[in-house]
């Protein structure tokens, strides 16, 4: 039928993550979650297999198709046992049906697999992930049905249930003579096009006649020649079960392509098809039908989803509604408060917070931290395993949480707001036995929740998700693109006997029961070993009596593993369980049992908090899978007092110091030793235990990294803090000088002049010298050699002449071989940051000292930029001073100037606007490239504002090149530098003139009268006679042309939002204005009759506030020319592009039904008109033509052609490479290939 049609939607899908922990376990290991509270199973999908998903759930629905299949027993289907024996006759289809309905039924899982199902029609996993037409399954599906059993008692179960027939008749106007014919269908197929519903459907197939009439006549058999006739159809046997298909995807032949019809289209919950029937004189009830499932189709021609609405006839099922359920949910909350003590309820907890709070709402992150405050324990730690994240449990209780609009902050509701009087310990819970809403057990009916109304109820069953539905809620899939698809309709006569209602069991097999039982079972263990294993912790138990306190810590006196035992508990069990275990496990036991926290340290074992309260469970005190726990008296291991708690954790600290002698005399030698001291000892206490005799203490708090920027001196005053308030931890090391080895240290800086690792060698290039000598040398020297003496080193080795040591320095090669800024001379190697074999290089030119900067510097702006220079400055001065110096190298003057960064681009970045502060309070360093750009800064809070005088050109050729004089002044929109300049072809030619008249400084708080009145005092706009700011005209500039219009004088420049580089230009006006907000500027000019040319442009001012549409503007235009409207043609004019577009025949592309709501309006696409805007106008009384191009327009159509084409060329060689991946790119399916559903079935004829 359609084949690969449809694919399926996902977007309806979750994306559902495992929480983090030590003991998370891949997804396939874990048993299937139980049923909710439907107490139905859903069907998981297994890649786009929802319509058959949909359509096994109504067959699983229909009682007498479920039953008729259950009584197949073994000796006629044969055992899926036998299947792989030669001579077997195994009809593995409808076993696998049987096994899936019997799960459906009694397996205690929220979702069954198809996977066993889909295998036996002989599907593979591309099948599975291909989505067809659930109409098309049913017809395969009952055909694969019949011919599976085939020689069974159940070879006629589709006839018998599904099985009618129709009778269509021609009866001759002259001899009466009846022509019949009968068909046999097992699903009717109903129009939805031009029809409102399913009565008016069957009435048009069944009730209305079609004549044979005129030239459109019947040759009747008995009379043998041409007749009037009629011709009808009616239902002459109606099936127990009808299935009525509707027709909801077509085809529309003058677009060739599929759509999928969404109109409203009705049908009944009951049906009397006795008007549609041959005969109608039985009783009502044999023509009485009722609806008890829907297949709904979400989704358009080409993509979608399905699920199905199902009566629950045999009341399997629990249903309940959102309110239902929050009136149960009052109740429920009213007996958790009555059983506080038994167990803790967050749903209290979090009402009991919230009730507190004197704000209605409060952020849901600040909630999490109060719970945490109140609880001593987090959510995450303490509820998420069983409720799930917080803002997600909050999102489940809507009828008492309420969410502010973003989502962000949450609060109670109303009618929760009373005073909530909660438990210190939030104590507000079900009791035990009430814990679990459904507990599901195959040998009794399931617990019922209680019901609202008699009768069957309805449920939404989308693949794995069941929920419960009203039947009103079935009218809304009427119409729209989620609709409904199919329907089911079962005989109302159809009773059910009483022993099936509510019995799961009823009619299935023993070994099917057997088989769902032993899986029961399997999956109860499955759970509780899951549980066991997701709630199990492992503890790692230190006993005292195999402990010695010494050096600070905790120490086996035998090896670890014979001084550990291991101890696996729920960690919902209580610490006196705990505690209880621990005595089972030991022999015996003198004394108190003390509990305590310990974590294995560097130092050794320690302890910390003690573990007080047997009622509380383990989980409250945060042991995680792990944990170690010690077990002693709580006083004294071995005899000696141990302190416990952070305060006294152990650190290991490295004591370094000096060598007595250095062998080879290379680098700094130590001695080094480990000494263990509690974290709270007083670095006073540290100085004495370490240097008894005096000295100084140095610290490093990078471990084992002993370079010299690392070493800090730790200060007298700094003598009362503690170990870990100065940073030290293990692993630190502190570096011990006597009196005669201080010559290292710089005491008022704090610094270690001293390594205790050197460089072996650097290499130095000779950059000032001849060609004759030499190049190239190595030099050793270690991190602490002064640069001065590297250089003299190398002029020596070079052979240089002594004298250039005075007017010299050295400066490292980059990798690309550029020369990096020189060395400060009295940096040794390790301040100047140089490695093993770095390069160097032997220039001209003094070196800076520590406290100068080597900067580079360039002049020019962003497209610009001139070359580099370089320039040595003092740190302290200032940016002006700086700007200055460079001004002065360069061979500029004025103070028009600023500097700017360069930024990772290489352009004009950040400017240096603080002109008074120094080079190092700004962080410039020795290196940087700072940019010399023209221009002054504004003051913090002002604006820098080119001004450009503008005025539109008196009537201009388009051939021409629009330079006309503006007042002596002649200018160019090409020497507009608002964007780079190039050769594009909007910048050939312009119908404005633009003349540059200065740039202002104006604060952001003032109005754009205030500019327009700055701007009048500019040199350029003085020559111009202008009364008043309303007599000018405010517009950006934008792309080299005048942009967006700046309305409202009044308005301060901050609110338009103009921006660091906006240009502003003025346009003098003739008259007074103010437009309003919905007002519009157009430039509109007429044609010149006869030729492809127009008049000057004039104003016109559009009031736009009612419509702003065709219709309103050739009214406009019309009324501005004294013009009948029907006489105008208008088009828009597109600069950029040299087309004009006309706009009085233009039609909106839109639906005929949203044509009557929304009219076309001009400000969309595709005119997108904006104040500026040029109109073009013909007047068709003088000129018949429509064309509105000019000769101006074919030139620059031209030569954006010949751009074009040589873009082309120049990428043609690349696409030529790039061909073979182009065509794989382009042959890539976008829709995948029709194939046609089959489902493989044995012979068993």
């Amino acid at each position: 039928m359609f084949g690969d049609l449809f694919e399926e939607d996902f977007s309806f899908i979750s994306n559902n993550h495992c929480g983090k922990g030590k003991k998370s376990k891949p997804r396939d290991s874990e048993p299937p979650a139980p049923r909710d509270f439907t107490n139905l199973s859903g069907i998981k999908n297994q890649g786009g297999t929802c319509y058959l998903n949909s359509l096994l759930q109504t067959l699983l629905f229909t009682p007498e198709f479920r039953e008729a299949l259950f009584s197949l027993g073994p000796e006629e289907l044969g055992t899926l046992d036998d299947i792989n024996k030669p001579d077997a006759k195994v009809r593995i289809i409808p076993l696998q049906l049987q096994r899936l309905f019997a799960q459906l039924l009694l397996l205690d899982q929220q979702a069954a697999s198809t996977t066993d199902l889909t295998e036996s029609f002989g599907w593979n996993s591309n099948e599975e992930m291909r989505q067809h037409d659930v109409q098309e399954l049913n017809r395969i599906l009952f055909s694969a049905l019949e011919t599976s059993l085939v020689g069974t008692s159940g070879h006629d179960l589709i006839n018998r249930l599904y099985h009618g027939t129709v009778v269509n008749q021609i009866v001759c106007k002259e001899c009466k003579n009846i022509s019949e014919r009968q068909e046999d269908f097992l699903d009717l197929t109903v129009a939805v096009k031009g029809v409102a519903g399913l009565d008016e459907a069957l009435w048009n197939m069944y009730v209305e006649e079609e004549y044979f009439e005129n030239e459109n006549l019947y040759r009747c058999g008995a009379c043998d020649k041409l007749v009037e006739a009629s011709k009808s159809a009616k239902l002459r046997k109606l099936p127990p079960f009808l299935t009525i298909s509707l027709l909801r995807f077509n085809f529309d032949f003058e677009k060739c392509e599929r759509y999928k019809e969404t109109s409203c289209y009705t049908f009944p919950i009951q049906i009397n098809l006795r008007p549609f029937c041959e005969q109608t004189e039985m009783d009502d009830s044999e023509y009485m039908y009722e609806l008890f499932s829907v297949i709904i189709h979400k989704g358009g021609c080409y993509g979608g989803h399905y699920h199905v609405y199902i009566k629950d006839v045999d009341e399997l099922g629990n249903w309940q509604l959102q309110e239902d359920e929050d009136r149960l949910i009052e109740d429920k909350a009213l007996r958790e408060n009555e059983n506080a003590k038994e167990a803790e309820n967050p749903l209290a907890v979090l009402k009991g917070i919230l009730s507190e709070e004197e704000s209605k709402q409060i952020p849901v992150d600040q909630l999490g931290q109060k719970l945490l405050e109140k609880k001593k324990v987090s959510w995450n730690k303490k509820y998420r395993k069983q409720y799930g994240a917080l803002r997600k449990y909050l999102q489940n209780h809507p009828q008492i949480f309420q969410f502010s609009l973003d989502k962000n902050k949450v609060g109670l509701k109303e009618k929760y707001k009373l005073p909530f009087k909660s438990d210190s310990q939030g104590l507000d819970l079900q009791s035990p036995s009430q814990k679990n809403d459904i507990q599901w057990n195959l040998e009794k009916t399931p617990t019922r929740l209680e019901e609202t109304s008699v009768g069957c109820h309805w449920f939404d069953l989308n693949d794995s998700k069941v929920q419960p539905i009203k039947e009103e809620d079935i009218e809304q899939q009427f119409q729209g693109k989620e609709s409904a698809y199919m329907l089911f309709y079962r005989k109302s006569r159809l009773k059910r006997p009483p022993e099936a209602r509510g019995n799961p069991r009823y009619q299935i097999p023993e070994h099917l029961l057997n088989e769902m039982n032993a899986a029961n079972t399997e999956l109860q263990k499955k759970r509780a070993e899951c549980d066991s294993a997701n709630n199990g912790i492992d503890l790692h138990l230190h006993l005292s009596s195999c402990y010695k306190f010494y050096n600070g810590a905790l120490h086996p006196s035998l090896t670890w593993k014979e001084s550990v035992l291991d101890l696996t508990i729920d960690r919902r069990k209580t610490l006196g369980d705990l505690r209880q275990s621990i005595f089972q496990i030991l022999e015996s036991w003198e004394g108190d049992m003390i509990l305590s926290n310990a974590k294995p340290l560097p130092a050794g074992l320690h302890l910390y908090e003690i573990l007080d309260g047997d009622e509380l469970t383990l989980d409250c005190f945060g042991l995680a899978d792990g944990a170690d726990i010690f077990v002693w008296n709580g006083k004294e291991v071995g005899g000696i007092k141990v302190m416990t708690g952070p305060d006294h954790e152990p650190v290991i600290i490295n004591v370094l110091r000096l060598a007595e002698y250095n062998e080879g005399g290379k680098g700094q030698h130590f001695t080094e030793s480990q000494h263990i001291f509690p974290c709270s000892t007083k670095l006073e206490d540290l100085h004495r235990a370490l240097a008894p005799s005096g000295g100084i203490i140095l610290k490093n708090g990078s471990g084992p990294d002993r370079e010299g920027k690392n070493w800090e001196v730790l200060h007298e005053e700094q003598m009362k803090e503690t170990i870990r308030s100065v940073g030290l931890t293990d692993g630190c090391s502190v570096l011990i000088l006597d009196s005669h080895d201080q010559s290292f240290v710089n005491v008022s800086s704090g610094n270690l002049t001293a390594f205790t690792y050197d460089i072996s060698w650097l290499q130095v290039k000779n950059f000032c010298g001849t060609e004759d000598e030499v190049k190239h040398v190595k030099i050793t020297a270690t991190i602490e050699t002064v640069m001065s003496d590297i250089k003299m080193k190398a002029i020596q080795e070079l052979q240089l002449d002594e004298e250039l040591a005075s007017d010299s320095c050295l400066r490292p090669v980059s990798g690309n071989g550029k020369l990096l800024s020189p060395v400060p001379e009295d940096y040794t190697v390790k301040e100047a940051e140089l490695k093993m074999g770095s390069l160097l290089g032997l220039c001209r030119g003094k070196a800076p000292t520590s406290t100068q900067l080597f900067l580079y510097f360039i002049i020019g702006h962003d497209q610009h930029m001139g070359p580099e220079m370089e320039i040595v400055v003092e740190e302290t001065a200032s940016v002006k001073e700086c700007l200055n110096l460079m001004l002065e190298k360069s061979g500029l003057s004025g103070d028009s100037w600023h500097l700017r960064r360069i930024d990772w681009c290489y352009e004009a970045g950040e400017a240096l606007s603080q002109e008074n502060a120094t080079l190092k309070e700004l962080n410039v360093c020795r290196g940087d490239t700072l940019v010399i750009t023209e221009g002054k800064l504004p003051p913090k809070g002002f604006l820098k504002i080119p001004i450009w005088w503008f005025k539109p050109s008196s009537h201009m050729k388009h051939g021409e090149n629009g330079l006309d004089q503006v007042n002596g002044l002649a200018c160019r929109m090409d020497d507009l530098q608002v964007s780079p300049a190039g050769d594009s072809p909007e910048c050939i030619q312009t119908d404005t003139d633009l003349c540059y008249a200065g740039s202002i400084e104006i604060a952001g708080e003032a109005t754009l009268e205030d500019l327009k009145m700055q701007a009048m005092t500019l040199p350029c706009c003085q020559e111009h006679v202008v009364p008043l700011p309303t007599f000018l005209r405010a517009w950006t500039v934008e792309s080299k042309r005048p942009g967006k219009l700046l309305r409202h004088n009044k308005q301060q420049l901050n609110e338009y939002k103009l921006g660091a580089r906006v240009a502003i230009c003025i346009e003098p006006l003739q008259k007074e204005e103010n437009l309003g907000p919905h007002e519009l500027l157009l430039r509109v000019q007429m044609g010149i009759p006869g030729e492809r040319d127009y008049y000057d442009s004039v104003d016109l001012v559009w009031d736009i506030s009612k419509e702003c549409t065709t219709w309103s503007l050739r009214q406009r235009v019309a009324s501005h020319y004294c013009l009948p409207v029907d006489k105008i043609e208008i088009a828009k004019y597109f600069p950029e592009k040299f087309e004009w577009l006309p706009i009085s025949s233009w039609t909106q592309q839109i639906s005929k039904r949203k044509r009557k709501k929304k009219q076309e309006s001009l400000q969309s696409a595709p005119y997108h008109l904006k104040d500026g805007d040029t109109i073009g106008v013909k007047n068709l009384l003088l000129d018949d033509s429509k064309d509105f191009s000019t000769v101006r327009d074919d030139l620059g159509k031209e030569k954006q052609r010949q751009l074009a084409l040589e873009k082309k060329k120049s990428r043609q060689a690349e696409r030529l490479q790039d061909h073979v991946l182009s065509e794989e790119k382009l042959n890539t399916k976008q829709r995948k290939p029709e194939v046609a559903l089959s489902i493989n079935v044995g012979v068993f004829r």
